[in-house]
């Protein structure tokens, strides 16, 4: 069994997903500070200075000063804009991997051999050959 899970462990496939998970994690934090540091800012200044991670609904009916103080208190919330900080996220890293897959596919088609001309198969008799081939054989009988 130990031996099974070693090789399973060096196959290619296996490092490739640990390396990308490492590097999605470290990612992640990178694309967190770029949204909420930099691009709800300017969010912000067009939608008039909303704060989208204080943006939520209490539905208890109670009024509460800040998310952390309705969630503090234990009422249901829909944390509307902790909802749309994680599309903002989503989109960014979609679009990033996007890119990166984009870039990827043009450098591996870039260095990979151009593709062998397919060998022609011969050629079967033509439709004109075979009508003459069904005359000739109804000529004899």
């Amino acid at each position: 069994m130990l031996k099974e899970f070693r090789d399973f462990i060096a196959r290619g496939n296996v490092m490739d997903m640990a390396v990308g998970i490492i590097v999605g994690a470290a990612f992640t934090a990178i694309v967190t500070s770029l949204v909420g540091d930099l691009i709800n800012p300017i969010i912000a200044i067009f939608t008039g200075g909303i704060d989208f991670s204080g943006w939520f609904y209490s539905l208890d009916g109670e009024s509460y000063p800040s998310l952390a103080a309705a969630t503090t208190a234990g009422a249901p919330v829909f944390a509307i804009g902790n909802f749309v900080m994680a599309l903002i996220n989503f989109l960014i890293i979609a679009f990033v991997v996007f890119m990166l897959v984009r870039t990827v596919n043009r450098i591996k088609t870039m260095y990979a051999e151009p593709p062998k001309p397919a060998a022609e198969e011969p050629a079967g008799p033509s439709e004109l050959d075979i009508l003459i081939e069904i005359r000739d054989a109804l000529k004899k009988s």
